[in-house]
């Protein structure tokens, strides 16, 4: 491959994917001092990986820092001018943070949340999406549904103009408390403090099944497509993935409920190994998704890597519970991207797809992790590289998958617990597969408040809404 290497660094292949490496021309190894040098990087990288490489600028201005210099580089979406444009790309000034958050390594308190603008102006409530088992948070007592205004972070209470700085550099939270009345957060004079820690997330949150007459339904709450924690050369994850599918078919479940409505991408490698477990008549024969790369990456992918490159085929695995299924109920929100919606994508071929929740992110595209092999800066990108299909050759998503049934969770309702068949998209599910209403279903229009959503937590995962391609080993 001409002035490319193919070079994995293997202390590099943990996480969500592998970290890939691509050279530079040069043979020095000294370290980049200035801007420019990384900028010039940065535009090889591009010119040779980006989907849109053919829409990069001639002669791009290398006088500014990386960020923003990559940030004027990208062929950017724009409803009118550029709808097939890029909303995804994005870069870090640390490859090292990035490698780990892909894995699920973060500092967090171990609560996801998701903010909101408070009476048209700067100050913001929140409410806890979940709370991670056994870290700060839970053993500060926050729980799914807690309501809360002024978060202070360090001491600096949390605005829409500083949330993004104090989310990525603070250690103290302290939580005030507060209820929903009159579409409003008043606080209610209680207070929870919390530090932030590095944190591992287990992606497989919550397994069950529920027996409702001839019905055994299997329930997975999967919050993030990662094969394998920070730091492991095993698929642990991936394992603990087949395990839980091989309790469900040794429980003889004939239905399955996805919980995807907080998982907002992951690796080709999770999300393979997931479909693979679903999908009906799943074999290595069959296609899973296909791949289509720019015209001056794809010639070279092919000769090195045949023409199976550009596709994911579905792995034979014992514990497919497909054979006992005629469909599959996911449940969704805004928040559901990229593997989630690739998976969705990619099974509808083989078997009937049933979605409850609201409408997902509309994310169709993949990218890949590169970072400078010889380590003469830091800088990590994560450009999208490739748009997917699936084998029906399908790829039409890109204003999100709509739900068949539609259900928000709404300030103005209260939530249940994840797997409390009260939780109103679970109870949803449960009703659709038996016709049965245990709980009367409200259905609530958002107000102000809710329709004035700032920043979900669940974004900061690997930078939100990705999907990762895994790319072969050399």
């Amino acid at each position: 491959m001409k002035n490319q290497v193919f070079k994995i660094s293997i202390g590099l292949i943990i996480g969500f994917t592998t970290l890939f490496s691509a050279c530079k021309r040069s043979v020095d190894v000294s370290p980049f001092t200035k801007d420019v040098e990384v900028n010039n990087w940065i535009t090889e990288q591009m010119q040779y990986w980006y989907f849109w490489n053919n829409k990069l600028p001639a002669t791009p201005n290398v006088n500014q820092t990386p960020d923003k210099f990559f940030d004027s580089i990208l062929y950017k979406f724009d409803a009118a001018a550029r709808p097939d444009g890029d909303r995804f790309s994005w870069i870090q000034e640390s490859a090292d943070q990035l490698q780990a958050s892909l894995a699920g390594e973060s500092k967090n308190t171990g609560a996801e949340f998701q903010l909101y603008r408070r009476n048209n102006t700067d100050d913001l409530g929140g409410r806890v999406l979940y709370v991670l088992p056994n870290t700060p948070a839970a053993q500060a007592g926050l729980k799914r549904g807690d309501l809360f205004i002024n978060l202070a972070i360090d001491g600096e209470t949390m605005t829409t103009s500083n949330y993004s700085k104090l989310l990525n550099s603070g250690s103290a939270y302290k939580f005030s408390m507060a209820r929903y009345e009159n579409a409003a957060f008043v606080a209610n004079g209680e207070t929870k403090q919390a530090n932030a820690q590095v944190i591992q997330e287990d992606p497989l949150f919550l397994d069950s099944v529920y027996v409702r007459g001839n019905s055994r339904i299997a329930y997975l709450v999967y919050n993030q497509f990662v094969h394998a924690p920070n730091g492991s050369k095993e698929p642990l994850y991936n394992q603990k993935m087949d395990k839980i599918f091989a309790k469900f078919k040794a429980a003889n479940a004939n239905e399955l409920v996805l919980d995807l409505r907080y998982n907002s991408g992951g690796t080709s490698t999770a999300s393979t190994n997931l479909a693979s477990l679903i999908a009906k008549g799943a074999s290595s024969s069959k296609i899973f998704v296909k791949r289509e790369w720019n015209a001056t990456a794809s010639p070279n992918l092919e000769k090195q890597y045949g023409k199976d490159f550009f596709f994911d085929y579905f792995t034979d695995k014992a514990e497919n519970l497909g054979n006992n299924l005629t469909r599959v109920f996911i449940l969704t929100s805004t928040r559901s991207a990229s593997a989630s919606e690739l998976v969705i994508n990619g099974l509808k071929p083989y078997m009937s797809v049933f979605l409850i929740g609201d409408k997902t992110t509309g994310k169709n595209v993949g990218s890949i992790t590169l970072r400078d092999d010889k380590k003469r800066h830091n800088w990590g990108l994560q450009p999208i590289v490739a748009k997917n299909f699936n084998s029906e050759g399908k790829s039409d998503f890109t204003a999100g998958f709509s739900p068949n049934v539609e259900v928000k969770e709404l300030l103005a309702q209260p939530v249940q617990n994840l797997g409390d068949t009260r939780d109103l998209l679970l109870n949803e599910a449960l009703f659709q597969i038996t016709g049965t209403r245990t709980m009367r279903r409200g259905v609530l229009e958002p107000d102000a408040t809710d329709r004035n959503t700032v920043f979900s937590t669940i974004e900061r995962k690997a930078g939100g809404s990705n999907y990762f391609i895994d790319l072969p080993k050399q």
